[in-house]
C-alpha cells in the first residue's frame, strides 16, 4: 500500500506540472502584450494554502517565477484563505510584493472544492506600459515610473472591480492592452483551477496536503543531497558592469554549509539615483537561479528546492533597493547575478560552469514622438518592446550559444510581429562575426540590428543596455566577448541607457554583446576554426590573428 500511495503521489505531481504548463500556454495564447505572447515574458504556478509553490511552468522567466514563488505568501498575509471566496481574484504590481518593477502584474486566484480553499494559482506577465515616464531607467523614484497597485481585489466573487480597472485605463498609454492582459492573467489562472478540480476528482482527493508535503519534502531532500556533495567553505567573485551614471560593482560570497547555500552580496555598489536598482525579491530570484543552474538543476523548482538557497544583500545597496527607489530597469543589473554566482561556483565546480555571457536582455522601448513635436512628419501612436539577445558564454565542453536568452529565457520577438505592430522597419538582423570570445570553446555570437521609421519620422528609444563598456569575461584562459554598441548609422554613438530621440530619416543600429570564451585558444581544433569561418562566425583575419589558423592554407 505504501508503494501504491507513493506512486499515486508521483502521478499527481506529474499532473500538476502538466496543469501549470497548460496555464502558461493559456496566458501566451490570450495575452495582448507582444512580449508575453511572442517572447514568453511570464510565469505560472500552483501553490498550497500556505503560499508555498508546488509546481511551476517550464515556460517563463526565472525573475518572474522565483519572485512570484515568494510573493503569494505576501498576498495571503493580507488576505488569508479564510477571508477569500469563490470568484475572488487578487493582483498587484508593487515591485516589493511582486516581481521587481511596475510593469509586471501578478494575479492570484484561490481554488475551492466543497467550499474549502484547497490551493491557489498565480501568474505574472509584463504589461508594455503602466504610465509615468514609461518603461526605462530614467526615473528618480518609483512614483515617476507609473501606476503602483498594492495587493488588491481585481474580482470579488466574480465581479470586476470597475473602479480599479478605470484607474488602470486612465493612467496608461495603451489601455486596451493593459486591460486585456489583466483578463489574460485571470483566464490562465481559471484554466489551471478547472484542470486542478478535474484532477482532484480523478484521484479522489479532498485536498493537496499530502501531495504538497511529498513534493516539498522530496525536493528539499534531493537538494540537501546535492549540496552535501560540495565542499563546505566560502567562495567569492565580483563583476563590474556599466551601470548608468557610473559603473556598478556586484560582489558576492557564496557559503556552502552542509545542506544549505547562502549567497551574500555585501560589498556591492550602493543604490543608484536612477531606475536600475533591484528590489530584494528580484535579487533572490536570479541569485538562486544561478545556484540551481549547476546544483540540483534536474530537481523540480518549488518551495522545497528553493528553500536550500538563501540570498541576502545589504539594505540600501543596489541589490536591495527599498521603496521608493526607482526600479523600472532592475533587469539590467539583476540578470547579471547568475554569472556572478556561477563565478563563485567555478572554484568548486569548474567542469560545470560556463563563461560569462551578455546576460542582460536588450529590450528597447520604441515609442512615437508626441503629437505636435514632429512638425510635419507622419504621426502614428505606438509603443513596442522588442527583445534582442546577445551570446552566452562558452559552456563546459561546448561553444556558447549565439543570440540566446540566458538567463532570462525571454525569447526574441520576431521581426514580422515588430513591424506589424509599429511603423518601424527592421532593415537587417544578423549575427556579428568575431563577437564571441576566443578559446578552446568559443563564446556565442551577438547580433546586429538596423531599425528605422517606415515613413522617415523621428521616434523615441528608451535604452536599458549593458556590456557596452565592460565585456563578458572569458573563463579558464578564454578571451572576453565583444562589447555591445548602440549608434546611428550616419551619426555618433548613443548612450547605453536613457531616453533619446532617433532623428527623422536616421537608422538606429544595435549590436548586442558576444559571450566569453573558455580555455586556452591553442586548444581549439583547426577543423572547428575552419567550420566557424565557413559558417561566417569567425572572419578569415580573426582566424589568423586569434587562432593562428590560415583558412586559405590547404595543409
Amino acid at each position: 500500500m505504501a508503494e501504491l500511495a507513493t506512486l499515486q503521489l508521483q502521478l499527481v505531481w506529474d499532473r500538476l506540472l502538466a496543469i501549470v504548463e497548460e496555464q502558461a500556454q493559456t496566458l501566451m495564447r490570450t495575452a495582448f502584450s507582444t512580449v508575453v505572447r511572442e517572447a514568453g515574458d511570464l510565469s505560472a504556478g500552483v501553490f498550497n494554502t500556505a503560499g508555498e509553490m508546488l509546481a511551476q511552468a517550464v515556460t517563463g522567466t526565472p525573475g518572474h517565477v522565483n519572485a512570484m514563488a515568494a510573493s503569494v505568501g505576501k498576498f495571503l498575509k493580507k488576505y488569508p484563505c479564510s477571508t477569500l471566496n469563490p470568484g475572488d481574484v487578487l493582483l498587484t504590481n508593487d515591485p516589493w510584493d511582486g516581481t521587481g518593477h511596475l510593469n509586471d502584474f501578478t494575479v492570484v486566484t484561490p481554488v475551492f472544492l466543497d467550499e474549502q480553499c484547497i490551493g491557489l494559482f498565480a501568474s505574472t506577465s509584463h504589461i508594455a506600459d503602466v504610465g509615468g515616464r514609461g518603461f526605462g531607467p530614467d526615473a528618480n523614484d518609483v512614483f515617476e515610473e507609473g501606476l503602483r497597485i498594492p495587493i488588491s481585489y481585481l474580482f470579488r466573487a466574480g465581479e470586476l472591480d470597475a473602479t480599479l480597472m478605470t484607474l488602470v485605463n486612465a493612467n496608461v498609454r495603451d489601455p486596451v492592452t493593459a486591460e486585456g492582459d489583466l483578463y489574460s492573467l485571470t483566464a490562465c489562472n481559471d484554466q489551471g483551477a478547472r484542470q486542478l478540480l478535474e484532477m482532484m476528482v480523478d484521484f479522489q482527493l479532498a485536498d493537496l496536503v499530502a501531495v504538497g508535503n511529498h513534493i516539498i519534502k522530496t525536493s528539499a531532500d534531493a537538494m540537501a543531497n546535492e549540496i552535501r556533495r560540495l565542499p563546505n567553505g566560502r567562495f567569492e567573485n565580483r563583476m563590474r558592469v556599466d551601470g548608468y551614471e557610473s559603473p556598478v560593482d556586484l560582489v558576492a560570497s557564496l557559503e556552502v554549509r552542509d545542506t544549505t547555500i547562502h549567497v551574500d552580496f555585501a560589498g556591492s555598489s550602493p543604490i543608484s539615483s536612477l531606475g536600475i536598482n533591484v528590489p530584494l525579491p528580484y535579487t533572490e530570484a536570479y541569485a538562486s537561479f544561478g545556484v540551481r543552474c549547476v546544483v540540483g538543476n534536474d530537481i523540480p523548482n518549488n518551495a522545497g528546492s528553493l528553500r536550500a538557497v538563501k540570498v541576502s544583500a545589504p539594505a540600501g545597496s543596489i541589490l536591495n533597493a527599498e521603496s521608493p527607489s526607482a526600479v523600472s530597469a532592475r533587469h539590467a543589473i539583476g540578470q547579471m547575478l547568475p554569472d556572478v554566482v556561477l563565478g563563485c561556483l567555478a572554484e568548486i565546480l569548474p567542469d560545470s560552469v560556463p563563461a560569462e555571457g551578455a546576460s542582460c536582455i536588450w529590450n528597447p522601448v520604441f515609442r512615437n514622438v508626441p503629437a505636435g513635436a514632429t512638425g510635419n512628419a507622419p504621426f502614428v501612436e505606438f509603443v513596442i518592446n522588442p527583445i534582442y539577445n546577445g551570446g552566452t558564454g562558452a559552456r563546459p565542453g561546448k561553444d556558447g550559444l549565439s543570440t540566446t536568452a540566458f538567463p532570462s529565457g525571454v525569447r526574441t520577438t520576431s521581426t514580422e510581429v515588430n513591424e506589424a505592430t509599429s511603423p518601424l522597419l527592421i532593415w537587417s538582423k544578423e549575427y556579428l562575426p568575431d563577437s564571441g570570445g576566443v578559446g578552446k570553446r568559443r563564446g556565442g555570437l551577438g547580433q546586429k540590428i538596423e531599425i528605422a521609421h517606415r515613413e522617415g519620422a523621428p521616434f523615441i528609444i528608451s535604452k536599458m543596455f549593458d556590456r557596452i563598456s565592460h565585456p563578458p569575461r572569458g573563463r579558464f584562459g578564454g578571451g572576453d566577448g565583444r562589447t555591445g554598441a548602440v549608434y546611428l548609422r550616419d551619426g555618433p554613438p548613443l548612450a547605453a541607457k536613457g531616453r533619446e530621440v532617433v532623428p527623422a530619416g536616421q537608422t538606429l543600429v544595435l549590436e548586442t554583446p558576444g559571450g566569453g570564451g573558455a580555455g586556452n585558444v591553442a586548444g581549439r581544433d583547426r577543423s572547428e576554426v575552419l567550420a566557424d569561418v565557413q559558417a561566417g562566425y569567425v572572419s578569415t583575419d580573426a582566424a589568423r590573428a586569434d587562432y593562428n589558423v590560415d583558412p586559405t592554407d590547404p595543409e
